[in-house]
């Protein structure tokens, strides 16, 4: 596990990734710097070995990312929680793929603070964030939207659920717009700025530190995954977010890099979700089927994108369903 401070990852980021275990050292940070970082999710293109993590950054003082690796067929990127250490207790933004990843961080946190888990904000619904909530202490109030909520629930209560598979949480509080929480006198906010990845996203924020966790609203240099995405309403959202007081911003997968590269890869991607709507529109107009427009579509760049390949006729897909009017209505 590594855990540095975001001063030393700010330092360190034109190198890429430095293998081992270790935290850096000042003297290491100190190390001029000659080699621009390589924009991607790949972490191995990056020079990460899987002993690199889980990585653990503190962002500002008590408040950290989570990354941790995760497999989607032939490719790795990671899933970023956020978790916000008071005197009160914990709050976690997002978990893992599964128990055992969960539980792993769990452990990480209690390695960093005696404080227990209070509160857990699902900002995602989708399993990669929630399968493994079970490991979350049980005392722990677990909030989500209304929309994410009942979909858990649905979940939960599935008749044909695996009997071995782990519980579903559901959450007990529901947060439609906005609301403001206070911990040991730390303020964390929690926002809808709109559906986006799906229909119930929502954004935790620290005003006084100025760092938004967007969870999978913005997927730092992964392909737009949009099976349960809202494409316009998408673009929207992310400009909500880019209007607000924000030094860092923090994705739901990819990179945690610097509050610099952060906040330009954020414009990257609403410019990639764009682009999806965009090239996909222009083919519907055309007259062309889902499967020949899924055929003929030209992304560009974005074709080197982590998950281009799985999501890309996927999103050709959801523009489809958004321009007959076939998504779910409004919340």
């Amino acid at each position: 596990m590594r855990t540095t401070t975001m001063l030393a990852v700010t330092a360190l980021l034109v190198t890429g990734a430095c293998t081992g275990t270790g935290s850096q050292t000042s003297s290491e940070a100190d190390q001029p710097q000659v080699t621009e970082l390589l924009r991607t999710a790949d972490p191995y293109a990056r020079g990460y070995t899987d002993d690199d993590f889980p990585r653990i950054q503190e962002l500002a003082p008590n408040v950290y990312s989570y990354e941790q690796l995760r497999s989607a067929g032939d490719e790795k990127f990671t899933t970023v929680s956020l978790f916000v250490v008071t005197s009160e207790g914990v709050l976690v933004a997002d978990g893992q793929g599964s128990v055992e990843e969960t539980q792993r961080m769990v452990d990480r946190i209690g390695e960093i603070t005696d404080q227990p888990i209070t509160h857990v904000v699902v900002c995602s619904d989708h399993g990669d964030h929630t399968a493994g909530n079970s490991a979350f202490p049980a005392t722990a109030e677990f909030i989500a939207h209304p929309t994410s909520a009942a979909i858990l629930e649905a979940s939960a209560k599935n008749p044909e659920r695996a009997p071995d598979a782990a519980p579903v949480i559901v959450p007990t509080r529901m947060i439609a717009n906005s609301e403001s929480l206070t911990l040991g006198g730390k303020t964390v906010e929690v926002l809808f700025l709109g559906r986006a990845h799906t229909g119930g996203d929502l954004v935790v924020y620290l005003p006084a530190e100025k760092i938004l966790f967007m969870s999978e609203a913005y997927l730092h240099r992964v392909f737009p995954a949009m099976r349960s995405a809202y494409p316009s309403e998408w673009v929207a959202m992310i400009e909500r977010a880019q209007a607000m007081d924000v030094d860092v911003y923090v994705p739901g997968h990819g990179f945690v890099d610097s509050p610099e590269i952060l906040t330009e890869e954020l414009e990257s991607y609403r410019i990639a979700v764009a682009r999806v709507i965009q090239v996909s529109t222009s083919l519907h107009s055309q007259g062309l089927s889902l499967e020949d427009a899924q055929a003929q579509a030209d992304f560009g760049d974005l074709a080197g994108w982590s998950l281009f390949s799985s999501q890309g006729p996927r999103a050709i897909q959801q523009v489809y369903a958004e321009l007959n009017n076939e998504l779910p209505e409004a919340n």
